[in-house]
């Protein structure tokens, strides 16, 4: 993460993606949360999955959610 964070929330549909993708391409670093961070897999297990059933196999990587926040490499961060 960024020495300052900052958190991009809302609703479903509210823009939280287009507001990243523009934050990206202006050459900030902007963290899809979801996109990035997330995969589809086994809640029991853990293990990806190619075809989840919506939000009850949604996983967060926890390993590569603490590297982000462990590292301050950034002056600004959108996530």
């Amino acid at each position: 993460m960024g020495m300052r964070n900052y958190l991009i929330e809302g609703i479903s549909c509210t823009g939280k993606t287009s507001v990243c993708n523009e934050l990206q391409l202006l050459g900030y670093h902007a963290v899809h949360g979801d996109r990035e961070l997330a995969y589809q897999g086994d809640p029991e297990t853990g293990k990806p999955i190619l075809y989840g059933k919506g939000h009850d196999h949604h996983i967060w990587d926890i390993e590569k959610v603490k590297a982000l926040a462990e590292s301050h490499d950034e002056d600004v961060t959108f996530f």
